[in-house]
């Protein structure tokens, strides 16, 4: 006759109130208590002192005609960290920091969580001062409860109605399944992609664009074959247009600052006999890559495609003409 010990029946306890804690957080439309109990293999009876244990632990835990969930908006996560996580946060929080224009509480408050959790004095520290820095910045209101609509959508898979401005200042009303939130790396913005129904099609939208997100009932489910990283993996940035070889020749003088880094996964680097260096790769359209471009000035030199370089060349014609008109008034 096997006997069990105290210990091992409270680790059994612990290790199914994280099953329970984890299934419920992952099932928004919550769960009745046969369904848990059948889960962990356990009678009703059992479950219902669970849910009153986590309950007791702070677990925001709601009951609703027999199902049980948890409030996700109320959810605190405990996440332990050594050293070198807290400075991978670190330099996280600091790309973020640059990312965020404005004030998001949110961003504020998960930074000072961070700040009050982390032992480390010296990485603590400078967390707060980057929630401070945030914190500093204008606060936009509407964005902030437009960014919480959308995660909430994304979350809970229901459709958002939006009412969208384009560039072009179009302003259209769309119903969307969101399939996925992405920030771009080369301005301050962050971008929803998602099936519109407007359109019958996969689109991305820049949330900043966004002027009103309405939460509807009606739930979707994000199909299998779409993987969020594979559908951006040519992308310069958030958008995936039609693939398309990029070559461009840097001259000697920033050749050493290109071949610091990896600008995309798909690039090849070829050296040139005068010091310089050509760059090629394959990316989604060049609607993106073109500041990019541009910001090299003088020292790069568009080889294809061959839109993308009567483009750069337009704009080379036209700074040139801005400071001719300019030298001939101070003339």
């Amino acid at each position: 006759m096997s006997v069990v010990s105290s210990d091992d029946r409270i680790k059994s306890k612990v290790a199914r109130l994280n099953r329970i804690e984890q299934r419920l957080y992952n099932t928004p439309q919550g769960l009745r208590v046969v369904e848990l109990a059948a889960y962990c293999g356990v009678d009703r009876r059992t479950i219902y002192r669970d849910l009153m244990s986590l309950h007791e632990m702070g677990v925001p835990v709601w009951e609703d005609k027999g199902r049980f969930g948890i409030d996700r908006a109320a959810y605190l996560s405990t996440v332990r960290l050594n050293l070198n996580e807290a400075i991978a946060i670190f330099f996280a929080a600091r790309l973020l920091s640059y990312h965020s224009d404005e004030h998001n509480p949110h961003i504020v408050s998960a930074l000072d969580k961070l700040s009050a959790g982390l032992p480390d004095q010296t990485v603590s520290s400078h967390l707060a001062r980057l929630a401070d820095l945030i914190r500093s910045r204008p606060l936009r209101r509407s964005y902030v409860q437009t960014l919480e609509v959308l995660t909430r959508a994304w979350a809970d898979r229901r459709l958002v109605r939006l009412r969208y401005r384009a560039a072009s200042r179009e302003v259209t009303e769309r119903v969307v399944a969101l399939y996925f939130l992405e920030v771009s790396r080369s301005e301050p913005a962050a971008y929803v992609i998602g099936f519109d129904q407007l359109r019958d099609a996969l689109r991305t939208f820049k949330i900043e664009r966004i002027e009103k997100a309405e939460l509807l009932d009606e739930p979707y489910s994000i199909p299998e074959d779409f993987d969020p990283y594979i559908h951006l993996k040519s992308a310069w940035g958030v958008i995936d247009d039609a693939a398309v070889e990029v070559q461009l020749r840097f001259s000697a003088d920033v050749a050493p600052r290109v071949r610091e880094s990896v600008w995309h996964h798909s690039q090849r680097l070829l050296e040139l006999s005068d010091g310089g260096c050509e760059l090629r790769m394959i990316v989604g359209g060049i609607r993106e890559i073109r500041s990019w471009v541009l910001s090299w000035g003088a020292d790069v030199e568009v080889l294809a495609p061959e839109e993308l370089r009567a483009e750069v060349a337009a704009h080379g014609e036209r700074l040139a003409a801005m400071y001719r008109k300019q030298m001939s008034y101070e003339l």
